[in-house]
């Protein structure tokens, strides 16, 4: 019995997808639930299984096609078998083995009696070091450079000191001589969509950027001495992204214009604090949704966060938990960012920046203290929000973070 492979239906918001990679060709023996394709769209990659076990008999459309909703991309023909591979010939014995092998073995002429001039060429080469002038001999001494593997551009092709330092400065590319590989691809639809929304970003909003620093030594103190209990409570490790999220849900509705957004000429304010959690793919980068966070406890949202990121690096990330969204984190300091200006996510009008923690020397009650200290940075819409809500939100992050007993109050 045949049955057809279709697109899953997409929500309204996407009005198509892009074939991204068959995992079966024709032929194949598929299991049911195994992911036969995968299809691209702007915001994820969905998987599409087959229901049922058989062969796949038939590919509709090839990688790179573009197909809408409930479009048959393939037919399998359910509880067939596939073919019998072609059982290969018994292998030889070791010493049948080692006859056919030097039976088949050409006879390789000398090494000099093939090549007359491989002698010379490497005389040459490795007497050139001592051809070279005395100021170019020393400089390729002090940077630790082979001058056989530089192209000169000297009388009669000699090296000169120049052409030493130059492929120095070049990190052994330019007048060296060698390969210089380029490959062209195009975008994937995720990142091209990606682009084309930073584009929007940058196009449409007013964006300025404010920073501040925060002294997380009470954070950090409050892991080490209850992280241990919070995750045999909970199951879940108490890291740095809940406490951040809670200050922001806290500091949103203290102040509701960084929680607003722009449609047309109105502004519309949002009661709830719905956080979109940037998270690094090998795809690029995806905002899933943290919703209500202001009534999330920290273990709600550690473990909101960890299915997230689970979900985005295995490829099961839905739609729904793209969309939407008031404000957004991102953390730049996983990958070592000291500070940076985040973009807005549309339509949203105001991002928070989370960095690298450095310990740093700071004054703390007239004495000279080391601390751990982190760059956060509030990038928002000049549009809708003045410097002075930007300033008093992100100092009140501040505050909660340095006081993180505030936020079990509320405060």
């Amino acid at each position: 019995m045949s049955t057809e492979i279709k697109v899953p239906v997409l929500p309204e918001s996407v009005s198509d997808a892009t074939i991204a990679t068959w995992h079966k060709k024709p032929g194949d023996a598929v299991k049911r639930d195994e992911n036969l394709v995968d299809l691209e769209t702007d915001k994820v990659v969905l998987e599409v299984p087959s229901p049922v076990d058989g062969v796949l008999k038939e590919i509709k459309f090839d990688s790179g096609a573009t197909v809408t909703s409930e479009q048959v991309l393939a037919i399998v023909e359910a509880g067939a078998a596939a073919p019998a591979e072609h059982t290969p010939a018994p292998a030889a014995s070791p010493a049948e083995a080692k006859k056919q092998e030097a039976d088949t073995r050409p006879v390789q002429p000398k090494a000099e009696a093939a090549n007359p001039a491989s002698k010379s060429s490497k005389s040459s080469k490795s007497s050139k070091g001592d051809e070279l002038p005395p100021g170019a001999r020393f400089t390729a001494a002090k940077e630790g450079i082979d001058p056989g593997q530089v192209e000169g551009t000297g009388r009669r092709g000699a090296v000169t000191k120049e052409d030493i330092v130059n492929y120095a400065r070049s990190g052994g590319v330019g007048k060296a001589g060698g390969p210089r590989p380029e490959e062209r691809v195009p975008m994937t639809r995720m990142r091209a969509r990606i682009a084309e929304r930073l584009m929007e970003s940058k196009n449409s909003t007013a964006m300025l950027t404010s920073f501040n620093e925060v002294n997380l030594g009470k954070v950090m103190a409050m892991r080490k001495e209850l992280g241990e209990s919070f995750q045999k409570e909970h199951g879940i490790k108490l890291g740095f992204m809940s406490f951040f999220a809670k200050a922001a849900a806290n500091a949103l509705l203290k102040y509701p214009l960084v929680n607003a957004s722009v449609d047309g000429k109105d502004i519309v304010y949002h009661g709830y604090a719905d956080i979109s959690i940037a998270v690094s793919t090998d795809k690029g980068l995806v905002t899933p949704v943290l919703r209500n966070v202001e009534r999330m406890g920290f273990a709600d949202v550690e473990k909101g966060i960890d299915g997230f990121a689970r979900a985005a690096r295995e490829g099961g990330l839905k739609l729904e938990d793209l969309q939407g969204g008031t404000f957004t984190i991102t953390n730049g300091g996983t990958f070592g960012s000291l500070m940076s200006t985040p973009i807005i996510n549309p339509p949203q009008s105001a991002i928070l920046g989370m960095h690298t923690i450095k310990e740093r020397a700071i004054v703390e009650n007239g004495q000279v203290i080391a601390a751990p200290m982190m760059y956060i940075a509030l990038s928002y819409d000049h549009r809708i929000i003045d410097g002075k809500d930007a300033v008093l939100f992100l100092v009140d992050i501040k505050n909660q973070l340095e006081n993180p007993h505030r936020m079990l109050l509320g405060m």
